[in-house]
């Protein structure tokens, strides 16, 4: 019944589309829904890459049995076990009760906590092999991208790659699969944003994955999330690249909380001297408004971070406290650093986010502002020397690359 997308001979997308969660994992907005990434290989051997969250097991199951007609499914190789990709192992394993599930020592102690399953287990390990026939795959251990069992499984006759949730996008596929089958524009931010969600803490399991990769030809990219990479398989891996080693565009994020909108126009005029200098990517959040999902992408993508703050109960304004602990986990890096702050009796805005800069060993560009309640003209002028001298430090930055 099923008109499978073929990615190579006899290889086939069996995945899921979900356009119903409105957050994944409860914490990150998908305004364009996700996709859930599944892939068969039919060969003198059957082989099923990752399965789908369990919400879709009935359609996808479906596909499954429609691309083998009438032949048994030999292997499962589970490259990541989240159960947004093993939800279905359960149900599988129950409609093919001889599936053979290949994984590592750490999938199996997963797929026991979450499946209850410790039979039928074929264990792999760094550059094993596995003859289907026609086709070989090669198995390559990607640990913490972005769980401890993650690993790739690479095909050497046709050069695909099935990078479990490396490379991947939010965003649901919308009939095309493959991207050279559609307009993939709106999904490189939905890449930023999914790397600076999930992947942003683990820049250098990401950066050693990479390099594994340097010494295979790959000339398709399947992930687990969002297109099939082949035309832009080369933006997709720059894109990681850059964003593993915290490299940013240039550009300026601005952070700020205002209560009673005295911090909001102290932002307004950081952002109006880093125009009048030069800096055409500014980006400006509120946070009490901007979901921390885009403030986190906008962190990753630009080399210039501003962060201001009223003093509130002796501490910062809880949303940005907030969003600072989300960069902090991350462990963002390579950042020129900017703050600002407002108070109206004791100030210890300015005083926390400066302890928060050195912390995560950013660079500061040297200027700061602190109004006393309303803004007044000095520190408006103030305003404009933050966002000149940021301005010159993204230049200098610049400069010596």
């Amino acid at each position: 019944m099923y008109k499978l997308t073929s990615i190579a001979d006899k290889v086939y997308y069996v995945g899921a589309n979900d356009r119903q969660k409105a957050l994944f994992e409860n914490l990150w907005p998908l305004p364009y829904g996700v996709s859930y990434n599944s892939y068969l290989i039919v060969d003198e051997k059957t082989v099923l890459i990752d399965t789908v969250d369990v919400c879709y097991s009935d359609a996808f199951l479906r596909k499954i049995a429609d691309a083998l007609e009438g032949k048994s499914l030999d292997y499962l190789i589970v490259n990541h076990m989240e159960p947004d990709h093993a939800g279905s192992i359960r149900l599988l394993r129950q409609q093919y009760p001889d599936v053979q599930i290949i994984g590592n020592k750490t999938t199996f102690g997963m797929l026991e906590g979450y499946h209850g399953i410790t039979t039928g287990l074929y264990e792999v390990k760094e550059g094993d092999t596995l003859s289907l026939g026609k086709r070989q795959l090669m198995f390559v251990m990607a640990p913490m991208v972005h769980w401890p069992e993650v690993m790739f499984t690479y095909e050497t006759t046709d050069k695909i790659l099935f990078s479990a949730d490396a490379f991947g996008t939010f965003g649901a596929l919308s009939g095309a699969v493959i991207d050279e089958d559609m307009n993939v524009d709106r999904f490189w931010d939905e890449m930023v944003r999914y790397y600076a969600n999930i992947v942003g803490k683990y820049g250098n399991p990401v950066q050693r994955a990479l390099k594994k990769l340097d010494t295979i030809e790959v000339n398709t990219i399947c992930s687990t999330h969002g297109p099939v990479w082949r035309k832009h398989k080369d933006k997709a891996i720059e894109i990681y690249d850059k964003l593993s080693r915290y490299e940013g565009e240039d550009g300026v994020c601005i952070i700020y909380g205002s209560m009673y909108g005295n911090t909001e126009q102290m932002a307004e005029a950081i952002a109006a001297s880093l125009a009048e200098n030069g800096v055409k990517n500014i980006v400006m959040h509120n946070v009490s408004k901007s979901h921390a999902s885009n403030v986190l992408m906008d962190v990753f993508k630009y080399k210039g971070l501003i962060v201001g703050s009223p003093t509130y109960s002796n501490a910062l304004f809880p949303e940005v406290d907030s969003i600072l602990s989300k960069i902090e986990i991350r462990e963002v890096k390579k950042r020129c650093f900017g703050y600002f702050g407002n108070f109206t009796w004791s100030g210890a805005a300015c005083k926390r986010l400066a302890a928060f800069g050195e912390k995560m060993n950013w660079e500061f560009i040297g200027a700061t502002a602190e109004e006393k309640m309303s803004l007044k003209e000095d520190m408006y002028e103030q305003c404009i020397t933050l966002g000149k001298a940021m301005a010159n430090a993204l230049k200098e930055s610049k400069q010596s690359i």
